[in-house]
């Protein structure tokens, strides 16, 4: 599986050759670095440990810098990718130029956080009739059992903090690859608010 840790630009709009819009997202690359590897033989599973954007000097403690020596300064993001389809070795620097061959890529993300939120807004809820006199309209419905009302089972829809979680946007289609600006953009959405870090890998299900 080819990846790498991107940071959400913004979006834009782009036009091909036909004169069509379409909407993109802008996602930047800055020295994915390849700082460890995982083998078979030492850790069970094979899989590959990428840096990217430095990180400030005063933050940096003696035992995670550890990890950086004889590689590359410290990195701020850190991501282990499993069964990296690219050779590579331990001081590789990698570019956009990995999605050369790829149609489509999953981006993964944090959403924004929307604060708290009630049943409707946050589950999608439909509720009960907006007419006058139906005394239902927003109320997330019984949440107890009717045996012991002093019972609520784990997970029920209730409200709470919404967004601000790892969500990921499968099958997005590569609009354009530019290794000069070191961008790549993808048809549609991605999570998270602009500036914020992504993981991009090549689609698993296409």
């Amino acid at each position: 599986m080819l990846g790498l840790i991107g940071k959400k630009v913004g979006m834009t709009q782009v036009f091909d050759a036909q004169g069509r819009l379409t909407p993109v997202t802008v996602i930047k690359f800055e020295g994915n670095v390849v700082v460890g590897q995982r083998t078979e033989e030492k850790n069970g599973y094979s899989a590959v440990v990428l840096g990217s954007v430095d990180k400030k000097k005063s933050t940096i403690t003696k035992p995670y810098a550890g990890q950086f020596k004889d590689t590359c300064e410290p990195k701020q993001n850190l991501v282990e990718i499993r069964n990296y389809d690219k050779e590579v070795t331990v001081g590789d620097e990698l570019g956009v130029d990995v999605f050369n061959d790829a149609l489509f890529v999953d981006v993964t993300g944090t959403s924004k956080g929307k604060g708290f939120a009630g049943g409707m807004k946050r589950h999608g809820m439909k509720g009960g009739r907006a007419t006058h006199g139906s005394k239902f309209h927003r109320d997330i419905g019984g949440t107890a059992m009717a045996a012991d009302a002093s019972r609520v089972f784990k997970g029920r829809h209730m409200a709470g903090r919404m967004g601000g979680v790892q969500t990921t946007s499968q099958n997005l289609k590569v609009v354009r690859v530019d290794e000069g600006m070191q961008v790549l953009m993808v048809k549609g959405a991605i999570p998270g608010p602009s500036q914020s870090v992504v993981i991009v890998k090549k689609a698993i299900k296409k």
